[in-house]
C-alpha cells in the first residue's frame, strides 16, 4: 500500500469569491435597469442605491482580503497586474459605445462609475483565484 500523502490544513481565507460575484450582480442589475429606460428620462436613485452597494461589497471585500493571513500576495500580483489593463481596456471600449451613443449626464456618471467597479473586481477575482491555491516550495506536500 503506497505512503498516504500528508495534508496540509486549508488556509483560512474570506469569502472573496462569493462576495465579489454578490457586488458584480449588483452592478449588472444597475445597468439592466437604466439600460431598459434609456433614452427616456430615467430616476437615478435605484441605480445608485445598487452601485453604493457593489462599491461598498467591493471595499470590504479588499479589506477582508488584505487582512488574510499567509496569503500568496505574490502570484495574486501577478496574475492582477496583467488582467486589471485587460479589464480597463474592455471597460473603455464599453465607455466609447456608451460616448458614441450619445450618453451623457447621470446615466454616464453612474455607468461609468460601475465599469470601474467591474474592472477592479474581475481582475480582483482572477488573482484571488490563483493565489489561493498557490502553495509556497516549503509547503508543497511530498510522497514517500
Amino acid at each position: 500500500m503506497p505512503a498516504r500523502t500528508p495534508v496540509s490544513e486549508p488556509r483560512k481565507l474570506p469569502p472573496v469569491t462569493e462576495v465579489a460575484m454578490a457586488s458584480l450582480a449588483l452592478i449588472v442589475a444597475g445597468g439592466i435597469y437604466l439600460s431598459s429606460h434609456l433614452p427616456k428620462h430615467v430616476s437615478l436613485a435605484p441605480a445608485i442605491a445598487l452601485l453604493a452597494l457593489s462599491a461598498l461589497l467591493m471595499a470590504g471585500n479588499l479589506v477582508s482580503l488584505a487582512r488574510a493571513r499567509g496569503f500568496a500576495w505574490d502570484r495574486f500580483f501577478a496574475v492582477a497586474r496583467w488582467a486589471l489593463p485587460s479589464y480597463l481596456v474592455i471597460a473603455g471600449l464599453v465607455e466609447y459605445a456608451f460616448l458614441r451613443n450619445h450618453m451623457s449626464g447621470g446615466p454616464l456618471v453612474v455607468l461609468t462609475l460601475s465599469l470601474l467597479v467591474f474592472a477592479v473586481h474581475v481582475p480582483t477575482l482572477i488573482g484571488f483565484t490563483v493565489a489561493r491555491y498557490h502553495e509556497p516550495a516549503g509547503e508543497r506536500s511530498t510522497t514517500g
